[in-house]
């Protein structure tokens, strides 16, 4: 499969306050060498702790952030050239699905205002019959009535918002569309329900999904492939389902061990064990590796040597030592 999306190198920083006027600006590294491709019909699953940099990178494929080096491409255009016209009509082919439902849509709009939005903005000449006529079928695919278009959105649960949310995103019927943790403010009984929802919306619409989660439950069920960040570095990447039962990095073995397990056999057989310590500060990263500080099988080379993505099939693992630990 060719690729849809690609980044190469990709590296974001954000401009800290100093603390005093003589004090030399600080830069958080929030990405540091990302590099991924991703291709139609594709469920890539990005997963880390907090603060890794996930949101980051969903942020910076937006344009929302501007990356401090590398690039960018979508179908082969590197996104950096875009001119203004440019970028906005590339809102067709480029959504978003935010975290919390309620807080990403307008209170002042109703449900079918707010998914007529896109395309009053990018397809005016569809006329008003047309545009209603979408929203009301963009409404049916996501499970809600149409009757339902005249409320605002503090009228809704918030798994209904969550589906007007994805109303929204799909109703232009775009190539990509990023998650950016778009369960986690919902119970655990709706959850399932909109992962299933956002499953089957690729299935009709022929979607890549972007899919950022810190829930590596969800993510197995959901993604074809997983990258897993650490502190802004990816250090490994792989198909979901040898990921999971193969893990290289030390660090996916430590999210992976730490998963709750039902079975109590099983989980006195589970994987190596769960992470200890928090992560290093990004302000104040470790030389060389950066999960070094937090890891057992740290040596003198992970102190001074940062390791870099080496291919293993269509895997791939920055670990000086994977292929030594069992």
């Amino acid at each position: 499969m060719s690729a849809l999306l690609e980044v190469s190198d990709l590296a974001v920083a954000y401009a800290l306050p100093t603390d005093g006027v003589w004090r030399a600006p600080r830069r958080l590294q929030a990405l540091d060498g990302v590099s991924f491709a991703l291709a139609s019909g594709e469920t890539l699953g990005v997963v880390g702790e907090s603060g890794c940099g996930k949101s980051t990178l969903a942020r910076a494929i937006l344009g929302l952030v501007p990356p401090a080096r590398g690039r960018i491409s979508w179908l082969g255009r590197d996104l950096a050239t875009l001119g203004s016209p440019e970028r906005r009509a590339l809102g067709r082919d480029l959504q978003i699905v935010f975290q919390d439902p309620l807080a990403s849509l307008d209170p002042r709009m109703t449900a079918g205002q707010i998914i007529a939005e896109p395309l009053v903005t990018h397809a005016p000449a569809l006329g008003r019959a047309a545009i209603a006529e979408r929203v009301a079928h963009a409404m049916a695919r996501v499970g809600l009535d149409a009757r339902q278009l005249n409320r605002y959105p503090h009228e809704f649960s918030g798994g209904q918002c969550q589906r007007i949310a994805i109303a929204r995103a799909t109703v232009l019927e775009p190539k990509l569309v990023v998650c950016d943790e778009p369960v986690s403010a919902l119970d655990v009984s709706i959850q399932a329900q909109i992962v299933n929802l956002l499953v089957d919306m690729q299935d009709a619409l022929g979607l890549a999904l972007l899919f950022i989660s810190h829930n590596l439950a969800i993510v197995r069920h959901v993604s074809h492939r997983i990258a897993v960040l650490y502190l802004g570095r990816l250090v490994e990447i792989g198909p979901a389902a040898a990921l999971f039962e193969a893990p290289r990095h030390p660090y996916t073995r430590a999210l992976i061990a730490a998963l709750p397990v039902a079975d109590p056999e099983r989980a006195g057989r589970a994987m190596g064990r769960g992470l200890d310590g928090e992560p290093p500060s990004p302000l104040a990263p470790p030389s060389g590796c950066a999960f070094r500080s937090r890891c057992a099988q740290a040596v003198a080379r992970c102190v001074s040597e940062r390791p870099t993505l080496e291919p293993d099939g269509a895997h791939a693992v920055a670990c000086h030592r994977w292929r030594e630990i069992p």
